[in-house]
């Protein structure tokens, strides 16, 4: 009896089981190879609802395509000291906001302080779009270039003490700052000369505002205005062993620096070279508030945000902020309507404008970095120094501290993973100068993304190497998933990233090489380009 009831009982299981557990497996592994976000959508009554949408995961490999992609590295010799250029960029955004640019100039030999070089490098944050950080890309270091030769110039005419003071790091740093604000006038005021070129007496007198949305210049003048871009900047001159950083706006600097002490014991140290300038600094917030009136203190930064809306309290275009009510409303009405790109409305506080400016804070910095700190003797001329220029999609990831460790652990060899304990003795940092506001990322929430337990070691181009960790890290799963995210859910989960990272290293009698194209005594050729497009660059020749 058992026997006969146990046959269909085992053909039933077979038959139930089997299809059960295939299908187990095959959603498993469809399920390991997907990710999944909350995503807010419209429902039928117009409200807002969330539903979970399923995306593809990349492979390893076509991770590793995609980080490469805009990563490129650069060498040279130049007065005894060999320089590194890494630079890397990864969009979240389509097409990528972000932007980057760097030169080397040659000290003309009639400059009193000659020889020597300028190096210029430079990262661009765009937001709103991608036209102020391209513009940026092109015409910032040239804008720099443009000020230092006028103060050459002067030194030239000079004599004695005149000179040195000409050229000092306080002038330099003013010239800087100039640099950047008549740039964003600039930029600002294209649209309204290119309006008062067009008005004629009938419409002076009729007050009518002509449509000019189908002239040639309509949208190449508007759009970078009324996009924005924030712009971080190092300058090095090697004649007179300083760096200058300048920042305006929410990206980054830091260097690391190997330090060793009486016995033999050494880390990096880390400084924060720039300032992230938001609401949440209590520095800018309070800049903000002594410039418009008391009426205003406590609608100039609402949330963090300037106004409620611009997180970033400098950058460059973001004319919303900038140009008066009525000066927008004009301009709109002249370029944008007609082209069905009309300008966002000002905020219900927009009162006293501008609320953004474009000038940097500069700060000097002796660039070889041989001050004693923390007790250290001064590194060596043959020890690796390092600077890391980043937008602010890095920064959302990781600290200051981890980037220098991470570079230095590169720099000394590590390979393979290493987790983030085993790390802090490895490349083990300490604290020169910290920055007053740190990470401020989102993350994924799920337990699968979290932040991973180890590091990854192994990428060539030091910009590759703090995106990968900064996205995952030593947990290629996790690093996988974010990066499979597509545009325009990406941005939830991760930033426009660019990141250039200089190394340098004296190397005493080795003969000046260059690999940019660039040759002591001749015009340097200045190569920028936004990362998403190798084809829309230029080079702008300029000489010192």
């Amino acid at each position: 009896m058992l026997h006969r009831f146990w046959k269909p009982v085992a053909a039933t299981a077979l038959f139930v089981g089997t299809p059960t557990y295939l299908y187990y497996r095959y959603y498993s592994k469809r399920r390991a190879n997907t990710v999944e976000i909350p995503v807010r959508l419209r429902g039928e009554d117009g409200k807002p609802i969330i539903s979970t949408r399923t995306f593809p995961m990349l492979s390893q490999s076509a991770v590793n395509e995609r980080l490469h992609e805009n990563a490129k590295q650069e060498s040279l010799r130049r007065g005894g000291t060999k320089w590194c250029i890494n630079t890397a960029s990864v969009a979240a955004n389509d097409p990528i906001e972000d932007a980057h640019a760097h030169a080397i100039v040659a000290r003309d030999p009639d400059d009193p302080l000659a020889p020597g070089d300028w190096l210029f490098f430079a990262v661009m944050d765009g937001h709103a779009g991608p036209h102020t950080s391209r513009l940026l890309s092109k015409t910032l270091i040239n804008a720099v270039v443009l000020e230092l030769s006028n103060l050459i110039n002067d030194t030239k005419k000079s004599r004695g003490f005149w000179r040195s003071t000409v050229q000092g790091p306080d002038t330099i740093s003013l010239a800087i700052q100039k640099a950047f604000t008549k740039l964003d006038e600039e930029l600002i005021s294209a649209p309204l000369k290119l309006l008062g070129a067009n008005f004629d007496k009938d419409a002076l007198k009729s007050r009518q505002i002509p449509d000019l949305s189908q002239h040639p210049l309509a949208l190449p003048l508007m759009l970078p205005a009324v996009s924005g871009s924030c712009a971080l900047m190092a300058v090095f001159d090697t004649a007179k062993q300083d760096l200058y950083v300048a920042c305006s706006g929410d990206s980054r600097a830091v260097a690391g620096i190997w330090e060793e002490d009486e016995n033999g014991n050494g880390s990096w140290r880390v400084e924060v070279l720039s300032e992230d300038q938001t609401g949440r600094n209590p520095t800018e917030h309070k800049r903000i508030q002594s410039e418009h009136p008391p009426d205003e203190a406590e609608d100039v930064i609402v949330r963090g945000r300037v106004l409620g809306g611009l997180e970033p309290t400098r950058a460059f275009g973001d004319a919303r902020y900038k140009w008066p009510r009525e000066v927008q409303d004009v301009l709109n009405a002249a370029f944008l309507v007609g082209n069905n790109k009309p300008l966002r409305p000002s905020p219900t506080c927009f009162k006293t404008p501008p609320y953004v400016t474009a000038t940097p804070v500069v700060t000097h910095h002796a660039h070889p970095f041989t001050e004693m700190a923390n007790g250290f003797a001064q590194p060596k001329s043959s020890t690796p120094r390092f600077i890391v220029l980043a937008t602010d999609g890095l920064w959302d990831r990781l600290t200051s501290e981890e980037v220098v460790a991470l570079v230095g652990g590169a720099l000394q060899g590590l390979t393979g993973t290493v987790s983030r304990s085993e790390l802090c003795t490895l490349a083990p940092t300490s604290s020169g100068s910290v920055s007053t506001v740190e990470g401020k990322g989102q993350r994924l929430k799920d337990d699968d993304h979290v932040q991973s337990d180890s590091w990854s070691f192994g990428d060539d181009n030091l910009g590759v190497h703090l995106i990968r960790n900064a996205f995952g890290g030593g947990d290629q799963n996790a690093l996988r998933k974010l990066m499979s995210i597509p545009y325009p859910h990406a941005r939830r989960y991760r930033d426009d990233t660019t990141v250039t990272v200089v190394v340098w290293k004296d190397e005493d009698g080795a003969e000046d090489v260059v690999t940019t194209g660039v040759r002591p005594g001749e015009e340097a050729m200045i190569n920028s380009k936004p990362p998403s497009s190798a084809n829309d660059g230029s080079n702008i020749k300029a000489k010192l």
